[in-house]
């Protein structure tokens, strides 16, 4: 969902050093890095800036293309308690590509022209801070739930030879959490990793279903499938996209 940037730095970092100071059931804080990376395609990518008669709706995969892409993205989790624990995420995404339109198109105050050599960019950057807490915790299974407080960087621009125009959006979404693990067999996990929020005039799902294997005590090695989708539909600006991983990553645990 596309709205103005609410500005919560400061929220977050008083989140932060408000949790440090509360007493851990653990003897120690312990810390995860994640790293994780694949090719990402896309299905859908549909576009209308502004989102009335003066703009043309268009698909943006007919001058990206479908893909893949090579992405990374980065996590840290601090488990403050046996059930609390805090994540950090960096989610970088810009795709870039050259082809031509197949119709004149009206985009952000600007005309381009059928035919015609078109540089497309789609930048979706997701900065995120998530809380969550482990409700069940079993031998087998675990479950979390939470919330995720999310900055959104998201750009959309094309450009020809004589003609150029963007439109980029800056902004705060909050979203619910919820994490599953089951651990099947001595060493290895299924889990399901889920930010998610529906309603209104848009929608934003981030789901990945892994396989993992733990080697030792410290390093788990994962592989599995994520999709992003969601998007606005709003006076301002229509778009939807829906991508679609294939990704491994490398965890250590502090």
């Amino acid at each position: 969902m596309r709205q103005g940037l609410i500005r919560i730095p400061l929220s977050a970092t008083s989140l932060f050093v408000l949790l440090a100071a509360l007493p851990s059931h653990a003897a120690e804080p312990r810390f995860a890095i994640e790293l994780e990376a694949g090719p990402v395609w896309q299905s859908r990518n549909d576009v209308q800036i502004p989102n009335n008669d003066s703009g043309t709706r268009f698909s943006l995969i007919d001058v990206t293309g479908h893909g893949p892409w090579p992405t990374v993205r980065a996590y840290l989790t601090w488990n403050i308690s046996r059930r609390h624990e805090l994540r950090a995420l960096l989610a970088p995404l810009t795709i870039s590509e050259t082809s031509r339109l197949g119709e004149e198109t009206r985009f952000a105050g600007a005309t381009f022209r059928p035919g015609v050599p078109t540089d497309a960019t789609y930048r979706f950057n997701s900065w995120r801070i998530t809380y969550r807490y482990r409700f069940v915790d079993g031998d087998q299974w675990r479950w979390w739930i939470g919330f995720t407080a999310k900055i959104r960087d998201a750009k959309v621009r094309l450009e020809q030879a004589d003609t150029a125009a963007q439109d980029t959006d800056l902004g705060f979404v909050p979203l619910l959490h919820i994490r599953g693990e089951w651990e099947f067999a001595d060493r290895w996990r299924l889990s399901l990793d889920l930010d998610a929020l529906a309603g209104g005039p848009g929608r934003a799902e981030d789901a990945a279903l892994k396989l993992s294997r733990d080697l030792g005590d410290r390093w788990r090695l994962s592989a599995g499938y994520r999709t992003l989708e969601g998007g606005a539909d709003v006076d301002r600006v229509y778009n939807f996209a829906w991508l679609h991983y294939a990704v491994v990553s490398a965890g250590y645990r502090l």
